[in-house]
């Protein structure tokens, strides 16, 4: 008979073959660096919560088939402390053999003790699992968006993902959009806002790690529900997400109003020529298109192609008219027993995604060596 129970530092090399094998597709040996990781990660999470942890499923013979990576989280709604969980890393093998195990083991999350079970990575059979278990799929904040900054450039590089020699032709299309920018500025794909393309965005500064931490807190508090993060535990959060080689470097600046007040920021990784993944993006209300505008001077000034990032609902109606594209992914859910919590999720009242999830960690985006 199959068992759900805590995981144990022992499985964690097993845990780790799995994640290289199911969710990276990688059929060579997990190496120490991702097995001390997903230890540190899984073991002694940000946030830590003695009653909230990770979760394997065994096997009749008590080997490991199944994983659900677990990260607490508090969080406080109207002033009224939560406790929260992320569900990541979600993954079952030899399914044909028991295709109830991954039911089970999302069962078994939902049934913690925290008030509010959530996940941002749910792939399209995961999301049938959570609907089954009365979980709400929240629609504003599963889109993936893109915006183009470079079209032909772009092109090129989506191209090169395919067939990586291309790429060696990706220099001919910087002349080529360098004329459309020239000779129609504000056409299709091309365009960026004026204020950008003008200089007049509102300048940005590079933020470091503490200043990043100080106005993570600071913005998320506008949200009815939001994360309550210890100082310490987000600050440890800020610094491991510096690292994500696959993605290219991290740039995570402060948006500056014209007297120096901070109004927003934005944490986005991405290198010349290429498209950038932008992580978080933080605004005070009413200056969600200063900083959107912004970020995207700021990656056209460094030559980005294109940058893509995750949906928040206090950012699209500042996204509309500013030529993104959307498309779904991925789905955000949660779960709760209290139905009172889900009304600020549906409302596009609570802070989700980012960092108050899984996005921020080394598994989305890093290298293991």
């Amino acid at each position: 008979m199959s068992e759900i129970r805590p995981l144990a530092r022992e499985d964690v090399p097993v845990i780790a073959s799995m994640f290289q094998r199911i969710l990276r597709r990688d059929r060579r040996a997990a190496s120490p660096d991702l097995i001390a990781y997903l230890s540190k990660l899984f073991l002694d999470p940000p946030n830590r919560d003695p009653d909230i942890a990770s979760l394997v499923h065994l096997r009749a013979d008590g080997s490991v088939s199944g994983f659900m990576g677990v990260l607490p989280m508090r969080m406080a709604f109207e002033g009224r402390p939560l406790r929260a969980a992320i569900g990541g890393s979600f993954m079952v093998e030899d399914h044909e053999d028991d295709p109830y195990a991954g039911a089970r083991l999302l069962r078994a999350f939902q049934n913690g003790p925290q008030d509010l079970s959530l996940t941002e990575t749910a792939n399209d059979v995961s999301t049938t699992m959570w609907r089954k278990l009365r979980g709400t799929i929240l629609p504003d904040y599963s889109l993936e968006w893109l915006r183009v900054i470079r079209p032909t450039a772009f092109v090129s590089e989506m191209a090169a993902g395919v067939f990586g020699p291309l790429r060696l032709i990706s220099p001919l299309a910087r002349p080529i959009d360098a004329l459309l920018g020239r000779i129609a500025p504000g056409a299709g794909w091309a365009h960026l806002p004026a204020a950008a393309l003008g200089g007049k965005a509102l300048p940005s500064s590079d933020a470091d790690a503490e200043t990043a931490a100080a106005l993570f807190r600071r913005f998320v508090e506008l949200h009815a529900l939001h994360p309550d993060w210890p100082e310490a535990d987000l600050q440890r959060m800020v610094a491991e997400s510096g690292r994500k080689a696959n993605y290219g470097g991290m740039v995570r600046r402060q948006v500056l109003a014209r007297n120096g007040t901070p109004v927003g920021l934005f944490l986005y990784y991405g290198d010349r020529a290429r498209i950038g993944r932008v992580i978080q993006v933080l605004a005070l209300p009413g200056q969600e298109g200063a900083v959107i505008d912004s970020m995207l001077a700021d990656a056209c000034e460094r030559g980005l192609v294109a940058l893509r990032g995750r949906s928040q609902p206090a950012l699209l109606d500042a996204m509309l008219g500013r030529r993104f594209a959307f498309v779904h992914a991925s789905s955000s859910i949660v779960h709760a027993r209290d139905q009172s919590l889900i009304a600020p999720f549906r409302a596009g009242q609570a802070f989700f995604n980012g960092f108050a999830g899984e996005s921020w960690s080394r598994l989305l985006g890093d290298r293991f060596d």
